[in-house]
């Protein structure tokens, strides 16, 4: 009980800096999807994908069938998406961090089944999955 007393301060800072690391895992937004269930889902048929990257990211390389509306003109564009509302939809960016925000847009909107990739076009990529990527002049 005396060590307890005596280093009251530093077992305070591990219990604080401890729960700091484990925030971002507390605190993850929004519905994720694996690689293999968004590729169920997509295989499906069933699935509206938004691809939120920018217009050279996703000329680059992308999931086939992917709508690109970048983050930043979504909030404008998503009368765009009124018809697939009751599809589920599938929102990709570049590494899984930004789908978060899309998936809050397109919820506040009406869309009940929306979901992010975990990891992005780049966890996509790394497993091989295929991606198309626009043709010159397009």
């Amino acid at each position: 009980m005396k060590f307890i007393i005596d280093n009251i301060f530093l077992i305070g800072l591990v219990i604080i800096s401890g729960g700091a690391l484990l925030l971002p895992y507390l605190q993850q937004r929004g519905s994720k999807l694996t690689l293999l269930q968004a590729t169920q889902l997509i295989n499906q048929g069933k699935t509206l994908i938004i691809d939120v990257r920018d217009s050279e990211q996703f000329a680059a390389g992308h999931l086939r069938d992917a709508k690109n509306i970048p983050l930043k003109d979504l909030p404008q564009r998503i009368s765009e998406l009124d018809k697939f509302k009751s599809k589920s939809v599938v929102v990709v960016c570049q590494t899984g961090t930004q789908s978060g925000k899309a998936e809050a847009t397109l919820k506040k909107a009406g869309f009940t089944e929306v979901y992010g990739l975990t990891g992005g076009i780049a966890a996509w990529q790394t497993q091989g999955l295929p991606t198309t990527a626009q043709k010159e002049g397009k």
